[in-house]
């Protein structure tokens, strides 16, 4: 049984502090990305100073609006006790870095993330680990584009520092009054956790599952070989446990986290079956699997995609080509410097 869904905004990203459960509060905060709308930040109630569940990213707007939904709390943010994170992502994890600077407030993010965290200090351009996949996955003139790209939103291009503290997989963080279990999700980045307070009904879910869309896979500076399995895998860690009330980080409270699970394997099932299909065809790149399928809700081609839309896009695919590749359903090898699948005779 999961909890109950208490009355919600009209639009998920409504400013304001919104009741989730008892000592729980949702604060969206807008984002610099119009797809996404804003993300989620949760407020856990705690003598020691609220705990705040991802923090949105470092930027004025967001900030004033962070203090202005912690005031209608009773709350400033130099109450806060401790930022936990759910990923380095920064929109997840970079204002919790900023007021760091400013109050010392304790943060706190998954182990996992420690390779794209240091790498994001390297003298680098924004995505270069993409440009060199996207290469690798026959789409030189995007990875072109992207290369062109030599900004972002605000601060993208400013390195990430260390948290104080790792949080590690089957850990337990003990709050007054409820435990919060830290489990390793990988896939959409490598070192996302989630947090779930079994006693509350409660999945505090990061993107893991998101109630709207299907998450990126592997978007980060270090990502790892096979993000795609590891979500996979990650999905059904969180749906072999007893369901929840569902608390992402972009979109509404969601009854149930088992519902939505179900949707974004059965998604990920219907892509694999595409992708093998299109190879079957003749498609033997990653970039001419995603060229001749279709897109988002609208169902548009990958042409009519924004430049950072069909990157994901043709990402996707290669992490899709190479699970089929894992399990012995096509071929890859390697020409040019350009990886090419085949159906397995």
């Amino acid at each position: 049984m999961t909890a109950p869904v208490v009355e919600q905004a009209a639009e998920w990203y409504e400013p304001g502090a919104h009741p989730v459960a008892p000592g729980v509060h949702r604060i969206p905060l807008a984002l610099p990305i119009p797809s996404l709308h804003a993300v989620n930040v949760y407020v856990i109630e705690d003598p020691d100073g609220p705990v705040l569940v991802d923090s949105g990213w470092a930027m004025p707007d967001s900030r004033t609006a962070l203090e202005a939904a912690l005031r209608t709390l009773g709350h400033g943010l130099d109450d806060v006790a401790q930022f936990l994170v759910t990923h380095a992502h920064r929109d997840h994890y970079s204002q919790a870095l900023a007021l760091r600077g400013s109050f010392g407030t304790r943060v706190r993010i998954g182990r996992g993330e420690r390779p794209s965290i240091e790498a994001s200090a390297a003298p680098r351009g924004v995505h270069a680990r993409q440009v060199e996949m996207l290469r690798r996955c026959g789409a030189g003139e995007l990875a072109a584009e992207i290369a062109g790209i030599t900004s972002g939103p605000a601060g993208e291009e400013d390195p990430l520092t260390a948290p104080d503290a790792w949080l590690d997989d089957g850990e337990r963080v003990a709050l007054a009054g409820r435990g919060l279990d830290v489990f390793a999700t990988p896939g959409h980045t490598r070192g996302h956790v989630v947090l779930r307070d079994a006693s509350a009904g409660l999945l505090f879910a990061g993107d893991h599952v998101l109630p709207h869309i299907s998450p990126s896979i592997g978007l980060e500076a270090e990502p790892e070989r096979r993000p795609l399995r590891s979500y996979l895998d990650s999905l059904r860690l969180v749906r072999d446990m007893p369901d929840t009330l569902l608390l992402p980080a972009h979109g509404p409270v969601t009854a149930s986290a088992h519902t939505r699970i179900d949707e974004l394997l059965e998604h990920h099932a219907a892509r694999l079956d595409a992708a093998a299909e299109r190879v079957r065809a003749g498609h033997g790149t990653a970039f001419e699997v995603a060229a001749s399928m279709a897109w988002t809700r609208r169902r548009r081609a990958l042409a009519d995609l924004d430049a950072f839309s069909r990157m994901l896009a043709v990402l996707e695919i290669e992490a899709h080509l190479d699970v089929l590749a894992d399990q012995g359903l096509l071929d890859v090898h390697e020409e040019g410097g350009v990886r090419r699948y085949a159906p397995r005779a």
